[in-house]
């Protein structure tokens, strides 16, 4: 008999990729998660973001970045999928990342255009670790086209993901999408139903492994003008408020909303311009409700320096 624990991994012959993603899938299994101190975030790949946010996107729990359509919403999914492909010490999990589509397909140009400006939008990374990272290779696409589907592949394909050590961030993107289209007006009890065991879903992977879980969220329009009562489920000086009402909101640990503004910014020393976004947190266990100004560039999202943050 052979114990795996045991072997000499330096005597197998084995493609040495084989070998690191069998340790890791052995770890996952042991439920060891080394060198991850306390408190330990997933990196948003920006010093300004992950300042705000007080060192990224937790990871445990479901976090959620709810917005308007051309608001910048994916434009943050793509960037944690190869955020967390990093090795620790630079912000990252040293895995992959499964992301759910529900609604568009997914941008694949959008995400070879950031991977080929890795290097512009981490300048301070060595350039050998950013070219020796295969990040379209570890990143896993799922397309769900009602809620069985959804239901299915988080309850049994992210799983096996999970396990094996391929992935460590889920994306869903976006989670409005089918629970709006699939029920009328007068089901909002069976809605609430189905979502409570997505969302159960969902926590039950994060805890397990250690791993964030990102929810891009849909908005809807207040008609009644904006009501302080609501402050901790949206903007109070807002239009606009998260999809899905308060049995979501009772789900969600982080949520965070992305405004487009009107204007255009530029970076400075990389050149160019990109519409503004303010990016606000509503409300988090570990966060007061702070904001700060953020822009869409061809390497990514950064957030604008020298910007007062505050409620």
């Amino acid at each position: 008999m052979v114990f795996v624990g045991n072997m000499d991994w330096e005597q197998l012959e084995l493609n040495p990729r084989i070998i690191a993603a069998v340790k890791k899938a052995l770890q996952v299994h042991r439920g060891e998660f080394p060198f991850l101190e306390p408190g330990y975030k997933l990196s948003l790949a920006c010093p300004v973001l992950d300042a705000l946010l007080r060192g990224g996107v937790p990871l445990s729990g479901i976090t959620e970045l709810a917005g308007e359509s051309s608001a910048g919403k994916t434009q943050f999914g793509l960037q944690l999928c190869l955020s967390v492909q990093y090795p620790l010490e630079y912000g990252g999990l040293n895995s992959g990342a499964v992301y759910i589509c529900t609604e568009d397909s997914f941008p694949i140009k959008r995400l070879w255009q950031l991977i080929t400006q890795q290097a512009r939008l981490r300048p301070e990374l060595p350039q050998a670790l950013i070219r020796s990272i295969r990040f379209s290779d570890n990143i896993y696409i799922e397309h769900a086209a009602d809620l069985g589907a959804l239901q299915a592949c988080v309850s049994q394909r992210v799983p096996i993901l999970l396990s094996r050590g391929l992935v460590r961030l889920v994306v869903v993107d976006s989670v409005a999408a089918l629970f709006r289209s699939e029920f009328q007006a007068d089901e909002g009890i069976e809605r609430a139903r189905h979502m409570l065991t997505f969302a159960a879903t969902l926590h039950r992977l994060s805890h397990n492994y250690s791993t964030p879980v990102l929810c891009i969220n849909q908005v809807t329009d207040v008609i009644d003008g904006p009501d302080p009562a609501h402050c901790n489920f949206g903007l109070v000086d807002n239009k606009v408020l998260p999809a899905l009402g308060m049995a979501w909101a009772n789900q969600v640990m982080v949520r965070l909303m992305l405004l487009r503004l009107p204007g255009c910014v530029g970076t400075g020393e990389h050149g160019g311009s990109s519409a503004p976004r303010r990016l606000e947190v509503v409300f988090a266990p570990h966060l007061p409700r702070v904001s700060c100004l953020c822009g869409v560039w061809e390497e990514g999202v950064r957030g604008l320096p020298n910007t007062d943050p505050g409620p």
